[in-house]
C-alpha cells in the first residue's frame, strides 16, 4: 500500500505540474489584461431589470403599455387618388406617469416635397443607369406628398394646438394627462396617394394603362399615436424610409367609402357584409368558411375582368372592425380576383385569403392562399395559435409589406401567363414572410423604428422553417429529391457578408437607417444566427421551448432585444451572452481551424522533456517513481515499433499496478488505447463557436464530436486535445456540415486540402 500511495502521490504531483505549466502557456496566449473576455456576463451592455422587465426577460409586476383606439371615415377618391379622412383617438394613459403632450406619427410626410429624408444621403454620378432609374432620378419632379392637416380637436370640437416636425406631430394638452386617465381627440386630413411602383413606397398604388385602373395596397394612411413606454417614454425618432413602425396596440372601426364596383378587404372584421357582398359572394363565402383542403373563389376573374370597364360612379362604404391590433391596412381594386379557405387552428377557424388582378394569374391562383395557410400552420405550431380572425395576401407588383391581418406580396408571370421556378418561389417566400410578419411584429410587438431585426430577423427565421416545410407538406411544389430553395437562413448563405469589408459592416444591434447593407444585416444574419443556435448550440428540444416561452410571454406587448436574450437563456438553462456579444453587437465573423496533429508513443523511458523538468528542478530522475511516458513523433525519444501497442504491453510497470490494484472484473473492463494525438484548433475569428470535428480513422470509420464553445473561454486563439484511441487517426476536419457560418475553410482540415487556384480550376474545365 506504501507503494501505491507512494505512486499516487507522484502521478498527483506530475499531474499538477502539467497542469500549471499549461495554464501558464494559455495565459501567455491569452488576450491581454483589460480586453472583456468574450463569455463574460453581459452586464454592461443590459440595462439593469426592474419591476417593469424582470432579469428572466419576462414582463415585471409593473410592465404597462398604452393604448389607443380609432374610429375613422375613409374616402378614396380613385378618379384624383386622394384619401381624405378623419378620425377620432381614445388615448389612454396607462404609465405611471402624467403626459404634458402626446406624439403622433405622420408617416406620409416623408412624400412631401420638401422632406429632408432625400438630403440625408450623398449622391454620386452613376456612370450609366437604366432608363426607369434615369428618368426617375433626373426627369420626375418630386412628388406631392405628405399630410395635409386640416385640424386637430378635442373632444368638444375645440382647436387643439399642435406641432409638425417632419414625421412627427406633437398635440399640445390643455392640461396633463394624468396617469390612469384617457383623452380623446379628432384629426382631420387629406394627401395624395403616390405610385408605389414609382416611388417604392410601401404603400400606394399601382395603375394598368392597358385597362385604366388602379389597384390599391393603402397603410400609413392615418396619423398614428407614437409608443410610449418605460424604455425611453416616447419613441419620437423620425421616420426616414429604412426604420419602421412602433405602434401601440388598440381597437378600430373605420369606415371607408370607394368606388361601388371595387372589391375591398382590410385589417378587422367586414362589419356589413350583406351590404357589399352580391348574393353569389355571399353563397361561395358560407362554402369557403367549410373548405379546408383548397380555396373557393369568392371574385372569379371573369367577374374581375367585367368590373375593369365598369368606373362606376357610385360608391359603396365598407365597414370593418378589429380588436386588439397595432395598426390598420386595407386594399381595394376593381381588378380583384378573390378567393379564401379555412384553417383549423386548436379549436378555431381562421380564413386564408388572397386578392390579386388578372395579372397574377395562373400563379396565384394555385399558391397565394395554399402558402398562406401553411404559414398560419407553420408559425403557430412554433410560437402560438394565431388570434386573429383572417390573413390576406395581397398582389402588388414589387411590392412586400405587412400590417395586422393583411400583407402586399410581389410574383408576377409573364403576359402569357408562363412564369419559371424563380418566380415561383420567390412569390410563395415573400407571402410566406409577409404573412409571418402578424407573428412578429404585429403581435410579439416589438419597436422596428429601433431593433428593425426583431421583427426581420425573426421572421426570417420563422420564414426559412415554414419554406422548409412547405417543400414538405406540398412536395409536388418542388422538384424532385430537392428541397425548399431558401434564400436566407442556411449558414453558408451568411458568409459571403460576414466575410466583407469590415467598413460597409455594422452590428445587428444598430438602427436600421444606419446600417449598409439592410437585407444581410436586419434579415440574413440574425435569422441564421437563430438557425445555428437551434440546430447546432442549443439543439432543437432547448431553443424550440425557450423561444415558445418568449412568443407567449411577449405576445400583444412590447419586447426589447434584451428580453428576447434573457428568455431564451431562462427558458433553456444555456449561457448564451457569448453568443448575443458575438453575433448581435460586434462584427465579428466565425472562423475555426485545425492548425497541426501531433502524435504520441507510449515509452517506458523517461524522454528528453521529463529528463528537462527534473533538471530544471535539480530533481534527479532516479527520485522519480517508475511512470509512463508519451515521447512524440519526430524526436529522439519516439520509437516506431512502439506504435499500436497497448501502454501494459510497453510498460511492465503499468501492468504489474493493474493487476495489484485491479480487480478481475475491472481488468476485463480495460480498454486499452493503442494511439495518441494531439490535435490543436485555432481561431481567427472573433466569434467563438462550438468546435465541430469528425475525426477519421484508418478502417475507415468516423466519429463527430461536438465540444461546446466553452472550449475557447480561457484561450479565444488556440486549443489542444488530447486523443487516446483504440485506432489510427487518419483525418481531422472542423465543421464537416458547414453549420457555424466559418467564413474559410481551407484551414478545416488535416491533412491540409490542396485547393486549385482559379486559373487552374479553369485549366481543368478546358478540354484538350
Amino acid at each position: 500500500m506504501n507503494k501505491i500511495k507512494y505512486c499516487a502521490t507522484a502521478l498527483m504531483f506530475m499531474f499538477a505540474f502539467m497542469v500549471s505549466a499549461q495554464e501558464q502557456e494559455v495565459k501567455e496566449k491569452a488576450a491581454p489584461h483589460g480586453i472583456v473576455n468574450k463569455f463574460e456576463q453581459m452586464y454592461q451592455e443590459f440595462a439593469t431589470p426592474n419591476t417593469y422587465r424582470s432579469a428572466s426577460g419576462a414582463p415585471g409586476p409593473d410592465y404597462y403599455q398604452q393604448q389607443a383606439d380609432y374610429k375613422m371615415d375613409i374616402t378614396l377618391d380613385d378618379k384624383n387618388a386622394k384619401i381624405f379622412g378623419v378620425e377620432t383617438v381614445t388615448y389612454t394613459n396607462n404609465s405611471p406617469d402624467d403626459l404634458e403632450f402626446l406624439w403622433v406619427q405622420l408617416d406620409q410626410n416623408v412624400r412631401t416635397k420638401n422632406t429632408k429624408s432625400d438630403l440625408r444621403n450623398e449622391t454620386n454620378a452613376p456612370f450609366a443607369s437604366t432608363m426607369d432609374n434615369f428618368t426617375t432620378t433626373f426627369m420626375t419632379p418630386a412628388f406631392d406628398g405628405g399630410f395635409n392637416i386640416e385640424y386637430v380637436r378635442d373632444a368638444s370640437g375645440k382647436a387643439l394646438p399642435y406641432t409638425i416636425n417632419q414625421t412627427m406631430m406633437r398635440v399640445d394638452l390643455p392640461q396633463p394627462l394624468k396617469s390612469k386617465s384617457q383623452v380623446s381627440f379628432s384629426v382631420k386630413w387629406n394627401y395624395n396617394i403616390p405610385d408605389h411602383t414609382i416611388t417604392r413606397a410601401r404603400s400606394g398604388y399601382e395603375y394598368f394603362p392597358e385597362d385604366g385602373n388602379r389597384a390599391y395596397v393603402i397603410a400609413q394612411f392615418f396619423p398614428r399615436m407614437a409608443v410610449y413606454n418605460d424604455v425611453e417614454g416616447w419613441q419620437n425618432h423620425q421616420f426616414w424610409g429604412n426604420g419602421e413602425f412602433a405602434l401601440p396596440f388598440g381597437n378600430y372601426e373605420v369606415n371607408i367609402t370607394v368606388p361601388a364596383d371595387h372589391i375591398l378587404d382590410g385589417t378587422g372584421v367586414l362589419q356589413n357584409m350583406k351590404e357589399v357582398f352580391s348574393k353569389e359572394m355571399m353563397q361561395r363565402y358560407e362554402l369557403a368558411k367549410k373548405s379546408y383542403d383548397k380555396p373557393v373563389i369568392i371574385v372569379s376573374q371573369a367577374e374581375a375582368e367585367a368590373a375593369e370597364k365598369g368606373f362606376s360612379e357610385k360608391t359603396k362604404t365598407w365597414k370593418l372592425k378589429a380588436e386588439n391590433v397595432r395598426d390598420f391596412g386595407f386594399a381595394t381594386s376593381r381588378k380583384f380576383i378573390w378567393d379564401m379557405q379555412a384553417v383549423k387552428l386548436g379549436n378555431r377557424d381562421v380564413m386564408a385569403v388572397s386578392m390579386y388582378p388578372k395579372e397574377g394569374n395562373p400563379l396565384w391562383e394555385e399558391y397565394s392562399t395554399k402558402a398562406v395557410a401553411h404559414t398560419l400552420k407553420s408559425y403557430s405550431a412554433h410560437t402560438f395559435d394565431y388570434p386573429y380572425p383572417k390573413a390576406i395576401s395581397v398582389h402588388a407588383k414589387n411590392q412586400g409589406m405587412e400590417y395586422p391581418m393583411i400583407c402586399w406580396n410581389y410574383g408576377r408571370p409573364e403576359k402569357d401567363g408562363t412564369y419559371d421556378d424563380r418566380v415561383k418561389y420567390g412569390m410563395i417566400s415573400v407571402i410566406i414572410h409577409e404573412v409571418g410578419h402578424n407573428f412578429f411584429p404585429m403581435i410579439v410587438n416589438s419597436d422596428e423604428r429601433q431593433w428593425g431585426w426583431m421583427d426581420e430577423g425573426l421572421d426570417t427565421f420563422m420564414q426559412y422553417m415554414a419554406e422548409q416545410e412547405f417543400g414538405e407538406a406540398f412536395p409536388d411544389a418542388i422538384a424532385p429529391n430537392d428541397k425548399y430553395p431558401s434564400r436566407r437562413g442556411e449558414p453558408s448563405k451568411i458568409v459571403p457578408y460576414m466575410s466583407g469589408d469590415q467598413n460597409f459592416i455594422a452590428p445587428i444591434m444598430s438602427n436600421p437607417e444606419n446600417v449598409f447593407q439592410l437585407g444581410n444585416n436586419a434579415y440574413g444574419k440574425p435569422a441564421t444566427a437563430l438557425n445555428i443556435l437551434r440546430e447546432t448550440v442549443m439543439g432543437r428540444e432547448l431553443f424550440d421551448h425557450a423561444f415558445k416561452t418568449y412568443s407567449h410571454r411577449w405576445k400583444f406587448k412590447h419586447p426589447t432585444p434584451e428580453d428576447f436574450f434573457r428568455t431564451m437563456e431562462d427558458a433553456s438553462a444555456v449561457d448564451l451572452d457569448y453568443f448575443w456579444r458575438g453575433w448581435f453587437y460586434t462584427t465579428n465573423y466565425v472562423d475555426i481551424g485545425v492548425s497541426g496533429v501531433k502524435k504520441y508513443v507510449v515509452t517506458d523511458k523517461p524522454t528528453a522533456k521529463m529528463k528537462q523538468y527534473a533538471e530544471a528542478r535539480k530533481q534527479d530522475i532516479k527520485d522519480f517513481p517508475a511512470l509512463v511516458y508519451l515521447a512524440e513523433e519526430g524526436t529522439e525519444d519516439y520509437d516506431e515499433s512502439l506504435k499500436g501497442k497497448a501502454p501494459s504491453e510497453i510498460s511492465k510497470t503499468l501492468k504489474e499496478f493493474m493487476m495489484d490494484n485491479l480487480t478481475p472484473a475491472e481488468r476485463a473492463a480495460v480498454v486499452e488505447p493503442k494511439y495518441f494525438y494531439e490535435v490543436t484548433f485555432t481561431k481567427p475569428g472573433g466569434i467563438p463557436m462550438p468546435l465541430i470535428v469528425e475525426y477519421s480513422y484508418a478502417d475507415g470509420s468516423k466519429e463527430n464530436i461536438t465540444y461546446p464553445a466553452e472550449i475557447w473561454r480561457k484561450n479565444d486563439k488556440e486549443v489542444t486535445r488530447m486523443l487516446s484511441l483504440q485506432k489510427e487517426l487518419v483525418g481531422v476536419v472542423v465543421d464537416p456540415k458547414a453549420e457555424t457560418a466559418d467564413i474559410d475553410t481551407t484551414n478545416n482540415s488535416w491533412p491540409k486540402k490542396e485547393e486549385q487556384s482559379d486559373f487552374d480550376q479553369f485549366k481543368s474545365t478546358i478540354k484538350n
